[in-house]
């Protein structure tokens, strides 16, 4: 029901104010260097956790509220997680979100733009138990991207998670997905 009510005010207000303004659409896609931080696995002895190369795709709403601010809602569908070794073994655990982040877009110069805002990720699937994470992540993510021209854009984001992903019992302490994206977009 949490799920439901997040995803229907963010609905709601993407609507709201694109019914306002001009707004553009568009789709993007990338690579995720995704880890997980904190402190639950470190002087554990069983090992460390490292980074795992993924991807994310998705759309994308532009919506100017000035000539140099626009607020940016995306829907996306991003696989995160970590590589891990434990005891000579190593794998990668896949944690796959629908993420919602709602960017506030500052316009530096014609085309280049810095970008920060929240970000509420609500976890699909993963290889491990599914019980052991909680189902909701909350993230801050800062960045930059480039129009390389009135349909092409490209750009930079950190994700850095700010909840506690960990929902295992059985381990002490504190998890947060850390996302580096490269991505590359068209507005229609």
């Amino acid at each position: 029901m949490r799920k439901q009510s997040i995803f229907a005010v963010f609905v709601f207000l993407t609507f709201s104010l694109a019914s306002a303004q001009e707004f553009t659409l568009g789709v993007k896609g990338g690579l995720n260097l995704a880890s997980i931080g904190g402190n639950a696995y470190t002087g554990t002895g069983l090992g460390g956790l490292s980074s795992k190369v993924s991807f994310h795709v998705g759309g994308v709403v532009e919506i100017p509220i000035s000539e140099k601010i626009a607020v940016q809602p995306e829907l996306l569908y991003s696989s995160q997680g970590s590589s891990w070794a434990f005891y000579g073994a190593s794998d990668n655990l896949k944690l796959d979100y629908v993420n919602l982040p709602v960017m506030v877009k500052y316009y530096i110069i014609k085309g280049l733009s810095a970008e920060a805002g929240p970000l509420a990720g609500f976890l699909l699937s993963t290889n491990a138990d599914k019980e052991d994470f909680k189902s909701l992540d909350i993230a801050f993510g800062i960045g930059a991207s480039y129009k390389i021209s009135d349909n092409l854009f490209a750009g930079l984001r950190y994700n850095k998670g700010i909840m506690n992903i960990n929902n295992d019992a059985n381990i002490n302490g504190n998890s947060q997905n850390n996302v580096f994206q490269i991505f590359a977009g068209y507005a229609f």
